[in-house]
């Protein structure tokens, strides 16, 4: 009965109101509104973390497989070989094909240009660092290229790292860019002349790199790579005219200390986790990281 009396209009002693406090119609609706909104962000975020734990894995992004038939004997032979049979008579052509067999045979021309171009100049450079096949070792031992075994023998097969990387520099890098990115790795620039002479370019960011030159690449046991494509050649041309030699007749190369062979080993490795003889092609990138370089790979061609 005291809160009935207190909810109510109380007069004093002097015939003045008492103020009562009572919640009014407005602090009904915003406090039911206000949990109302409360209620709908808990129910949301119980819908979100529900929807997190059901949400299937993201499917894995593998690197595209392509097979390589690598040269070796099979004792059994292949089970779709078919024998060439030559007609004694002679091979008529119709007249409609023979614009594109004439086109065909222009490309394959073109292709075997290039490709007797590539092997000369890696021929060249076995020569100078007598890196060509060797056959010293005993019948059915390992010694070899690396590559697979013929026939039955226990040789290791793959195919080794020279083979199988290709590193790739930015395109778009500047100059400098791109000493900075050699310099960092320690990689050293060389130039291999038809005279046999084979120059090498050190201290890259000094206004005229150091030069020494050497007529013999036996005692050479760095990991050197040559250039496939791209436009990066022509800056180490720029790099070699600063120190005042014209290398646009010589075969360029990149050595790089073992240091930096590590790191691309184990960028590799570390990609798909597969083993070296399994991996045909291992392509890299150089890309920033915290102030300096890293190798990463960007894909991989791998082997039966």
């Amino acid at each position: 009965m005291a809160t009935a009396k207190t909810r109510t209009s109380a007069r004093s002693s002097d015939g003045m109101k008492s103020p009562v406090l009572a919640p009014t119609r407005y602090d009904r609706v915003s406090s039911l509104l206000i949990a109302a909104v409360i209620a709908l962000l808990i129910a949301v975020c119980a819908l979100v973390v529900v929807w997190f734990s059901n949400r299937p894995p993201a499917a894995r992004q593998t690197a595209p497989m392509e097979f390589v038939e690598l040269s070796g004997g099979d004792p059994e032979g292949a089970p779709d070989e078919t024998f060439e049979l030559e007609s004694p008579e002679e091979e008529t052509l119709d007249p409609s094909l023979a614009e594109v067999v004439s086109e065909e045979t222009q490309v394959e021309e073109m292709l075997e240009t290039v490709v007797e171009l590539s092997d000369k100049a890696t021929s060249q450079v076995q020569e100078v660092f007598d890196t060509a096949p060797q056959s010293t070792g005993r019948p059915g031992s390992s010694k070899g290229t690396g590559r697979r075994p013929l026939g039955l023998g226990p040789g290791s097969g793959g195919f080794p790292r020279e083979q199988r990387w290709f590193v790739r520099f930015s395109e778009g890098a500047t100059l400098e860019e791109y000493v900075n990115q050699l310099t960092f790795f320690g990689i050293e620039l060389g130039a291999l002349f038809p005279d046999g002479r084979l120059v090498y370019l050190s201290d890259l960011k000094s206004p005229r790199p150091k030069t020494r030159v050497t007529r013999s690449g036996k005692g050479e046991k760095r990991l050197y790579m040559m250039w496939r494509g791209g436009q990066r050649r022509q800056l180490d041309i720029q790099l070699f005219r600063r120190a005042g030699i014209d290398v646009r007749s010589a075969v360029i190369l990149h050595f790089y200390p073992p240091e930096t062979e590590a790191l691309l080993a184990r960028a590799e490795f570390e990609y798909r986790k597969r083993p070296p003889e399994k991996i045909r092609r291992t392509y890299f990138a150089v890309v920033r990281d915290r102030g300096g370089y890293k190798f990463v790979v960007t894909k991989q061609l791998y082997v039966r």
